[in-house]
């Protein structure tokens, strides 16, 4: 019974230990909120394009759009609005 009780402590103890090691890692992991972040005050897209979705990741910003029947991702710069690239998605 002894040996149940100490096997049975310390795998409680080993789980308290895991437990405030999460913790302390999240605490201790810094990501920048992007609400803090600079953004550019305007980005052009086409004149029908129906933005889908936007993500930001790592200064830039991915931009989702729908431009009638087509579909393409934007990388725009953040900071300045200005469009780094582009892919068209085509159906084959």
């Amino acid at each position: 019974m002894k040996r149940l009780l100490l096997g049975s402590s310390l795998i409680m103890f080993a789980g308290f230990i895991a437990v405030f090691a999460a913790i302390l890692y999240k605490i201790n992991t810094y990501e920048a909120d992007p609400s803090e972040a600079v953004f550019a005050s305007s980005v052009v897209v086409g004149p029908d394009a129906e933005v889908i979705q936007a993500t930001l990741t790592d200064g830039v910003l991915l931009v989702l759009v729908r431009e009638g029947s087509k579909t393409a991702l934007l990388r725009v710069d953040a900071v300045t609005g200005k469009q780094l690239s582009r892919t068209d998605f085509i159906a084959r």
